[in-house]
């Protein structure tokens, strides 16, 4: 299927470097032969459209409008989820690692027929993979009994390194459920360093943090017992995500709901470079007809210049 083939391509954008001090392998990226976008269209209170024809969507690069050769889109698309679970100390705090338990097995409990779940965990020095790509959530859940909070984390360092090991799934459509407070005390990389390996980045990263949403978020230095909203949400709107807070399961069942009706009602739009120009990062946005509120969508590509629109067309 043509769909597959592009995505396997586009996932040729991340590839691993090898660190001199960490067992981290962290990702950066290249250029590619083809980018592909995905991307979710949002109405009125949030909800997905799912009616939208390619003359209804502009995509631009850089501002300039693009050519392109793809326009799809899947409403019930099964999805590979990779989940990562802090397994520092912080997370022994404040109840954040019960409400984390419980966010994730709201997740696997509402799967649907072809879904397929990744159950990895972090803590200072690299990233464990806990549970190997399955259909089975009993696996995730019996895996999470083996998740011990302890010690520091190097947060910055295991989220660069998640990306490429969504290779291992087998569905098109996939997304990364970060489950974390956000907090590093350990990474190689800084925050900055950490956006510039994001960008670019086609997999979307959908960041839970375990607390109660109505606490007010807390400006300055943030403690371990708290919850770093900010670098959350960063993460999550420069890959196409979304961050969710909650430690409730109703707070939780509301997330699974918003993600999967996002991921399922997805559109995939892409062209292949020109290979002219230099390879730097080119910044992506879409013009959508009136009704579309909102879209969801990664930030841009790494790679050379797109082919631009005819004026003539």
């Amino acid at each position: 299927m043509r769909q597959v083939a592009l995505l396997a391509a586009l996932l040729a954008l991340v590839v691993p470097i090898s660190g001199q001090t960490s067992d981290y392998e962290l990702a950066d990226t290249v250029s590619v032969n083809y980018v592909m976008i995905p991307f979710t269209a949002l109405g009125a209170n949030g909800v997905p459209i799912t009616d939208l024809r390619q003359r209804d969507v502009k995509l631009l690069v850089d501002g300039v409008p693009v050519r392109t050769d793809l326009f799809e889109r899947s409403m019930n698309a099964p999805v590979s989820f990779s989940i990562i679970i802090d397994s520092s100390g912080s997370m022994a705090l404040a109840g954040k690692l019960e409400a984390a338990r419980a966010g994730i097995q709201t997740l696997v409990s509402a799967a649907k027929p072809g879904d397929e779940f990744a159950l990895f965990a972090f803590d200072n020095r690299r990233v464990h993979e806990i549970v190997p790509f399955t259909p089975v959530g009993e696996a995730i859940l019996r895996g999470l009994d083996r998740v011990k909070p302890y010690g520091k984390t190097a947060f910055f360092d295991a989220i660069a390194s998640m990306p490429v090991r969504t290779e291992a799934s087998k569905n098109p459509t996939r997304a990364i459920i970060l489950v974390s407070d956000g907090i590093d005390n350990a990474s190689r990389l800084t925050r900055l360093q950490l956006a510039a390996k994001l960008e670019g980045v086609s997999i979307p990263i959908y960041t839970f943090a375990p607390r109660d949403p109505n606490l007010p978020r807390k400006k300055g230095p943030i403690s371990e017992a708290l919850t770093d909203l900010d670098v959350l949400e960063e993460v999550a709107n420069s890959t196409g995500g979304k961050l969710f807070i909650g430690n409730k399961p109703q707070h939780f069942a509301a997330a699974v709901t918003a993600m999967s009706r996002a991921l399922r009602a997805q559109y995939l739009i892409g062209f292949p470079p020109t290979g002219a120009g230099a390879v730097k990062y080119r910044r992506i946005s879409l013009e959508t007809v009136a009704r579309v509120r909102s879209v969801r969508v990664r930030a841009g590509y790494k790679g050379t210049e797109p082919p631009a629109l005819s004026t003539s067309r």
